[in-house]
């Protein structure tokens, strides 16, 4: 056995050698199969190459084949010699002594057994070949290294194949190569996969595309989707035309560069040509309408899909806010989403020939929740007041616009665009100079005269010197004024004198703040850089600062505000911080609309601190609405006395004349007819308990009461009259309602200056009706102009929850309801409201019994 392996190692020790050649030559035959070698070379040279790798493949494979296998002394004497075995240990078992004799035949056979002992342990090892003998450059290493790197390069898409050989290479067609590449790329706001037309397996295609290179079927492909048509042809330009359903003539997308003109001058219209060499062009153009493609007797049909106009509307009417901000609720969706949105402002006053502005029309972009939203609901809270056109009339329109360029427009509302309220007089009259030449620049004279007027009596009307001399310098520089660009700048400096007499460093930090919120929101909206980010998120920071800071010397100058601070709304400095690190994480981490939203609720909310501060501004003009509003009260009260008053007496009055106590000098015609008994009510009851004081009052008595509560009347009608002037002064037109109640007053006070009662008691109703639809017109106006009590004191719910961007619940002046409060829809409110209209007008009848009368006005709350 181990004689057998020791004749293998031999062989194997003796065949190595002689095997490298061949395996090289196979090695570099592989290699150039797996180059494409036998595919590009020519047909003589690839006989040629495979006669000569076979004849050296054979001649190298001669040496192999005449190899023997070694005999059984040769591998004793590899054993021995391997195995470093002394006196021939394995050949001396086969020997026989050259002499006889019994002692000699003993001592060779001890011998023997002492050799054997040691042949049981021999190993024949591993063969030792010794190729660096006959390979003493190391060649054989490079084949190796060949067909490894040809190995690799056989899973590209160039490499050729073993099988290449049996399929030698074609003679060259003398025809001209010919090639069409066809396909249709979808806008990239689609969301689809470019649509091949050539160059695809008809069994590697689906079937609407099959049906299509076939021209059997129809295919569909987005509006605006571009077409390119690639031909590579032998210098032969081939037509490649694109017939439009309805069109007279086919488009001809010519090889050449052609101009347009007739109906090539279609939304099908060729594009650029890229010439990429001679007989080679790419055709390009946007397909907008149905048509066919006709390239080299190939046709495919296409049906567009219609992209369709964006749609935009306003969610609620656009209000303004308690800072003078416009905020402007929205509703848009489009069919593959929203590319931007914005509200176009415009004047609805008109303006005087030749007129000049010095600023464009207010820019307001509406904020999208995300890019390419297909549908999007917002709120968008812009502060425009600094804008010449803040309280004038204007007209505001939603304009959405898709990727494609297309634009949607919604049902414009017409409103008074929000102005800061001024309640310095002085500060007010600098703005009206400003707005009188910066909405026309012809009217610069008239502007220097207002300025003048105003510095006339400067020890009257500027207590200041700092402002009349800054006053001085803004008449000056309007003065001074030679083009657009020195107006504007004299216009912004006397906004920012208006803003430094009514708040101080207040507003201007205020001004400083609103800038760098908006230079970061437009950063973000284009995607800028983080180094540009960082740098506009620390000039945020410190405006920040300033204006925290100014907030904090503005609320330490109000006893009242640093009495009694509202710590549910408080924001500390860390809050702001931490939410503006976010932002800046948001931006540099990608997530430019999450950073957008999250900047745009931090508005709001700083929005939420200037409606605290406007409180204490807003202190005096909300001190005197109230005091119109108590009046209005009172006035409705009294006027229920003094119907509660006339119902009684009239009633007593007709039950004298039913028990026959006639008026002197009158009968008991004077009321037409007997009067029936009330419905639940006993003859000669008045459905009152105990006896009144009415019950001893003679019928003239009565009459003549009657007659006496004219001048009460009378004196209610003249307060009305005086509440109309103090809201007309407070800039609150009196609504239809207020002039009926005035009417129904008058006629009130005429029918109790003749005694009837019953008259009067309906005019008294129907006056208090009309009061009760006066004030809810009045409260109407407050609420539209940002007055009122409570206007600006809730906090609005940015959150979700009712939670701010920092996680804290909501804080609202009026009583907390809970979460599962249900709002009422409209079906429930107009079920109310006709309830409450039934129960008015049972009140204003007289025909309800007392108890019935009693009940109804406690449902509303008058008793």
């Amino acid at each position: 056995m181990k004689r057998t392996l020791a004749r293998i190692v031999l062989f194997a020790e003796r065949a190595i050698p002689r095997a490298l050649p061949p395996i090289s030559v196979l090695l570099l035959f592989l290699s150039a199969a797996w180059f494409g070698l036998f595919r590009v070379v020519p047909a003589w040279l690839h006989a040629t190459s495979l006669f000569v790798f076979a004849a050296a493949f054979i001649l190298l494979l001669i040496p192999l084949l005449r190899l023997r296998i070694p005999d059984v002394t040769a591998a004793d004497r590899m054993l021995e010699e391997r195995n470093a075995l002394p006196h021939q240990a394995i050949r001396v078992q086969d020997d026989r002594p050259a002499t006889g004799g019994t002692f000699a035949l003993a001592l060779w056979q001890e011998h023997q057994t002492r050799m054997a002992r040691m042949v049981g342990t021999l190993e024949a090892g591993l063969p030792k070949p010794d190729i660096a003998r006959s390979d003493r450059f190391g060649l054989r290493a490079i084949p190796v290294l060949i067909a490894c790197l040809a190995f690799a390069y056989s899973y590209s898409n160039r490499a050729g194949l073993v099988s290449d050989i049996f399929h030698p290479p074609q003679p060259a067609s003398t025809q001209p190569d010919m090639r069409i590449d066809a396909w249709v790329t979808p806008p990239a706001y689609t969301g689809r996969a470019p649509l091949f037309l050539t160059g695809q397996p008809e069994a590697e295609q689906t079937g609407a595309e099959q049906a299509g290179v076939a021209g059997r079927d129809v295919l569909r492909i987005p509006q605006f989707s571009e077409l390119t048509v690639r031909v590579t042809s032998g210098g032969t330009d081939m037509p490649v035309t694109y017939l439009e359903n309805g069109a007279a003539q086919p488009l001809l997308i010519a090889a050449q560069a052609v101009k347009p003109s007739g109906a090539e001058k279609t939304s099908a219209q060729a594009g650029a040509r890229e010439t990429a060499g001679q007989g080679s062009a790419t055709h390009l153009m946007k397909i907008t309408k149905d048509g066919m493609l006709s390239v080299g007797g190939q046709q495919w049909t296409f049906a567009v899909i219609p992209d369709a106009v964006p749609d935009i509307a306003f969610d609620g009417l656009p209000r303004a806010t308690v800072n003078a901000a416009l905020e402007i609720g929205f509703q848009a969706k489009d069919d593959y989403g929203l590319d931007e949105a914005w509200a176009e402002i415009i004047p609805l006053d008109k303006q005087a020939a030749g007129a000049r502005p010095l600023y464009p029309l207010p820019e307001y972009r509406l904020d999208l929740p995300k890019r390419n939203a297909r549908e999007a609901k917002g709120l968008t809270s812009r502060n425009l007041s600094e804008h010449p056109l803040s309280g004038k009339r204007v007209r505001v329109t939603l304009v959405a616009r898709d990727a494609a360029g297309q634009e949607g427009r919604s049902v414009p509302q017409d409103m008074i665009l929000p102005a800061r309220p001024f309640f310095e007089p002085l500060a007010g009259a600098v703005a009206e100079q400003r707005q009188v030449f910066a909405l026309d620049a012809n009217e610069l004279p008239r502007a220097l005269d207002l300025n003048d007027a105003l510095t006339a009596r400067p020890d009257e009307t500027i207590p200041n010197l700092t402002h009349f001399l800054l006053l001085q310098s803004a008449r000056t520089r309007m003065a001074l004024s030679r083009n657009d660009d020195m107006l504007r700048d004299a216009a912004g400096h006397l906004w920012e004198i208006a803003l430094g007499i009514e708040g101080g460093d207040m507003a201007l930090a205020d001004k400083r703040l609103r800038d760098a919120q908006q230079k970061l929101s437009e950063a973000l909206e284009r995607n800028a850089p983080d180094a540009e980010i960082s740098k506009l998120m620390q000039e945020l920071r410190e405006a920040m600062q300033d204006y925290m800071e100014a907030l904090a010397r503005q609320a330490a100058k109000n006893p009242q505000m640093a009495a009694n601070p509202d710590r549910n709304n408080v924001l500390r400095q860390q809050d702001l911080e931490k939410m503006m690190n976010q932002i800046e994480n948001l931006a540099k981490s990608g997530a430019k609309d999450q950073a957008r939203q999250m900047l745009s609720e931090m508005q709001r909310m700083m929005n939420n601190l200037q409606a605290g501060r406007m409180q204490q501004q807003q202190g005096q003009e909300n001190s005197e609405m109230r005091k119109q509003m108590d009046k209005l009260g009172e006035l409705m009260q009294q006027q229920q006395q003094l119907m509660d008053e006339t119902f009684r007496h009239d009633q007593a009055l007709r039950d004298r004349l039913q028990m026959g106590d006639p008026l002197q000098g009158e009968d008991n015609e004077l009321f037409g007819q007997e009067m029936p008994d009330m419905p639940g009510q006993q003859p000669g009851e008045d459905g009152q308990q105990g006896q009144s004081p009415l019950d001893n009052m003679t019928a003239e008595e009565l009459k003549q009461a009657l007659k006496d509560m004219q001048a009460r009347q009378d004196q209610l009608g003249k307060q009305l009259g005086e509440l109309q002037k103090g809201l007309e002064g407070m800039g609150i037109k009196p609504g239809k309602g207020f002039g009926e109640a005035g009417r129904e007053m008058k006629g009130a006070a005429g029918a109790l200056g003749e005694g009837e009662g019953e008259q009067a008691v309906g005019s008294q109703g129907r006056a208090l009706q009309a009061l009760r639809d006066g004030a809810q017109d009045m409260m109407q106006q407050m609420q539209s102009q940002g007055q009122g009590p409570g206007q600006g004191q809730g906090v609005p719910q940015y959150g979700q929850n009712g939670r701010d961007p920092l996680g804290r619940r909501q804080q609202n002046a009026g009583p907390e309801f809970g979460d599962q409060v249900k709002v009422p829809d409209e079906i429930d409110t107009q079920r109310a409201r006709e309830i409450l209209e039934e129960i008015r007008r049972r009140l204003g009848t007289n025909a309800s019994p007392e108890a019935e009368r009693q009940y109804l006005e406690r449902l509303l709350d008058i008793r």
